[in-house]
């Protein structure tokens, strides 16, 4: 299927069959980290092979020595900076002994000795389940364990931050280094954590797991073991710091996941599917061998509802089968490994990006194709989508409590990359299949839903949904109207009637061909059901240039304040209608409320004409690219008028202010600018238009 980017070409991606056969070619990959990290994460803590009495390290109340544990932080001489390579070195053999001192407790002494110490982390019953894990010695447990520990520990962290600083540090490598948490711990002791998770020339846990480079083999136990321990260290520090300082630790609320029925897409994963996807991973190229323990453990906790692990393990191995993919469409092997401390590692982020660091066309986008590369910006990083990695990492999920829609989600869309990326001769039986080719078909059809671009579309049909509802809004009848004394009957029409039809007269020739209206252009161009038509037009989100965001933003803006407008006139109205019947409004209320209702007969189709002018830019957004930077100016000044007239248009129609003869006059003015706008072919609309003819 070609692709079509903003300010591109169709691009015919290669085939994925043969993209297949070529990534199951290449050499077969033992391990995703790079000769010094693995000598880093695997070695290094063994070399020394030193034993430690653990009394030296942990009391038998439970009490961390930090003392003891410092010691073996490691200084270089020439600066005072942590010595990485050395500390790890030296404290090898600590973490050896906390570990054997682990195995020897059982789950009730554990819990006896160190549960307390947990309570400053919120997540008690988290960490006892880490011990366990360490207690089973399954690999694939302890690797699950560790990132959630860690991610845990960074939530942690980040609320004793707030403790002194007002922003907490996005990245825990910010975090671990901040004035604040020395202040709190003590800069040894933050020097400690950031040998094993805080810094890239240390071990790095947190990252190498995150991000998929370490296989479940390749993390020793005794790592997970020592930041357990730490754990509770740091709680014990923390309550002689509360104690001194007369605070309470107060937890950020954990961030829930909104509107579901939006991520609902692919059909639920049953039995069957996962029975099928354990097969499938087993011969997929999109599988390195040695990360199938981790697909495997993801099937396993989805049938078990354990859906926060699920999706836990799962998105590293999106990640490495999307870097590999990665590696090898873009003929760079190199980046399947990690990267050392002074380069960037090939995550996510560089992955879906349009262009490599040399400038290069990134091949990855054009192989995935839109859906999936729209689907993945959805999930991952659009600032309105669930964003379920980095709220995951950071520790900012009740994990317990993570919805099985979204692991669904998940899950579903990595069975079709699984499908997609492997041998034809074994896939036909798997696409073909009942409980796997609805799936295939959902992730073909996938359209954006949380870029601007959608956003602005659910926005604006929204709206027109609100103000399409004002016909049925309660009325006075008009017998009781004539009885008032004193009224001055306003016009029956209005120049903004007549203003609106000619701006539409203008406007019909730019509908799509099959949208085209010969009559009745008020009612028939303005009408919801041509809005939610135009709205179903694809409009491409992938890679929009800033002057297209910078746009969006102004439309956004100002469908906001027309839906703003209509809940103050639904508001209004039956507050208003309901005084009447009641007989409690007073003369002068009673005039505004028929200036009110006068108004609001012309004001209806102002607005639904403001929105539709938004859905036929939006359409035609991409061409903003053919102005010049003077016309943009120009543009954008435009958008920027009606946008004033809109947020001046919910001040005067505010319960507060009630002004609707000004909301008239400033209606009119609007509907000028809109016309002399329109006829000197401004819009972008007419510029398509134009472009086509040319």
């Amino acid at each position: 299927m070609a692709q079509l980017q903003p300010g591109g070409t169709a691009v015919a991606p290669p085939a994925t069959d043969a993209l297949g056969s070529a990534m199951s070619l290449a050499d077969p990959v033992t391990t995703c980290l790079s000769p010094a990290v693995h000598y880093m994460v695997c070695k290094l803590g063994f070399e020394i092979e030193d034993s430690h009495s653990v009394n030296s390290i942990v009391s038998e109340n439970g009490e961390v020595c930090w003392r003891t544990i410092t010691e073996f932080v490691h200084y270089r001489e020439s600066d005072q900076n942590v010595d990485y390579i050395k500390s790890v070195q030296l404290l090898g053999p600590l973490c050896e002994s906390v570990h054997l001192h682990l195995q020897s407790l059982t789950m009730e002494q554990f819990e006896v000795q160190y549960s307390l110490w947990f309570q400053w982390t919120n997540c008690t019953e988290l960490l006892l389940e880490v011990f366990a894990a360490l207690d089973s010695m399954e690999a694939t447990a302890i690797a699950l364990s560790l990132m959630k520990l860690t991610s845990c520990l960074e939530r942690a962290l980040g609320d004793v931050f707030l403790l002194i600083g007002k922003d907490c540090p996005f990245l825990l490598r910010d975090l671990l280094a901040s004035q604040e948490l020395a202040a709190v711990f003590g800069q040894s002791v933050m020097n400690v954590l950031r040998v094993f998770i805080g810094s890239p020339y240390g071990l790095n846990l947190r990252n190498i797991l995150w991000h998929g480079f370490a296989s479940p083999q390749e993390i020793p136990a005794k790592y997970c073991s020592m930041l357990l321990i730490l754990t509770a260290g740091l709680g014990q520090l923390l309550k002689i710091y509360l104690l001194q300082t007369e605070t309470i630790l107060v937890h950020r609320p954990y961030i829930a996941f909104t509107n579901l029925k939006e991520l609902d897409i692919f059909p639920d994963i049953n039995h069957e599917a996962l029975s099928l996807t354990e097969e499938l991973a087993k011969i997929s190229s999109f599988v390195l061998k040695t990360m199938l323990p981790f697909w495997v453990a993801a099937l396993t906790a989805f049938r078990q509802h354990r859906y926060a692990d699920c999706v836990i393990l799962l998105l590293p191995q999106l990640e490495t089968g999307l870097r590999l993919l990665f590696a090898t469409v873009n003929k760079c092997p190199n980046r399947l490994l990690t990267a050392e401390s002074s380069s960037l590692y090939t995550t996510f982020d560089e992955m879906l990006t349009k262009q490599l660091n040399d400038k290069e066309i990134n091949q990855l986008p054009l192989i995935l194709g839109e859906p999936s590369m729209e689907f993945l910006w959805d999930f991952l990083n659009h600032q309105e989508g669930p964003r379920v990695r980095d709220h995951l990492s950071h520790g900012e999920i009740n994990l317990h409590e993570f919805p099985r829609e979204i692991a669904n989600q998940i899950l579903a869309f990595s069975v079709t990359l699984l499908c997609r990326f492997s041998k034809v001769e074994e896939l036909t039986a798997f696409k073909e299949h009942t409980a796997i080719k609805p799936l295939i078909i959902c992730a073909n059809c996938y359209r954006s839903r949380f870029h601007p671009i959608a956003r602005l579309k659910k926005q604006v049909l929204k709206c027109m949904k609100s103000i399409s509802s004002w016909p049925e809004l309660p009325i006075v009848p008009e017998e009781q109207i004539q009885e008032i004394p004193g009224l001055e009957r306003s016009a029956e029409t209005s120049p903004c009637i007549s203003m609106t039809t000619e701006i539409l007269s203008q406007l019909q020739h730019h509908l799509p061909q099959n949208c085209y209206i010969l009559d009745d252009l008020m009612n028939n161009l303005l009408s919801e059901k041509l809005l939610v038509e135009l709205c179903s037009t694809h409009i491409c989100t992938l890679y929009c240039p800033r002057s297209v965001l910078e746009i969006l933003v102004v439309f956004r803006k100002i469908s906001t304040q027309c839906h703003q407008v209509s809940d103050q006139v639904i508001a209004s109205t039956e507050m208003r209608y309901t005084q009447w019947i009641n007989k409690i409004l007073r003369s002068r209320q009673r005039h505004n409320y028929l200036r009110m209702l006068h108004s609001i007969k012309f004001l209806s189709p102002v607005l639904r004409l403001i929105l539709m002018l938004i859905i036929l830019e939006l359409i035609n957004i991409h061409t903003i690219c053919e102005k010049n930077p003077c016309d943009y100016q120009q543009y954008i000044k435009f958008l920027k008028s009606i946008l004033q007239y809109t947020e001046n248009l919910v001040t005067y129609t505010s319960p507060e202010k009630n002004k609707w003869d000004e909301s008239m006059e400033l209606t009119h003015k609007a509907l000028i600018k809109i016309r002399t706008f329109s006829e000197r072919k401004l819009t972008l609309m007419q510029l398509a238009t134009q472009v086509k003819l040319s």
